[in-house]
């Protein structure tokens, strides 16, 4: 894997708004759900909120193990 193509999206979070992060890794973006998944017949989105808001780094390689935020992994 390359990390430059795998290199997390820093993005604003706002508080108490739903996200639904894309843990398949067809969606346009690779970032946030956009339905890809279903013609994928892979499974869904994460869907996630936060108490404040906050700037987060936001996994695109689904190999976290804190999803759906960054923790590196993509490096290894």
């Amino acid at each position: 894997m390359s990390d430059k193509k795998f290199t997390p999206v820093k993005t604003i979070l706002e508080k108490d708004k739903k996200y639904a992060w894309c843990s398949c890794g067809h969606s346009a973006t690779n970032v946030f759900c956009d339905g890809s998944h279903k013609k994928h017949e892979k499974s869904g989105a994460l869907v996630f909120t936060t108490e404040e808001e906050k700037i987060a780094k936001i996994c695109t390689c689904k190999l976290t193990s804190n999803p759906p935020y960054c923790d590196g992994s993509h490096t290894n």
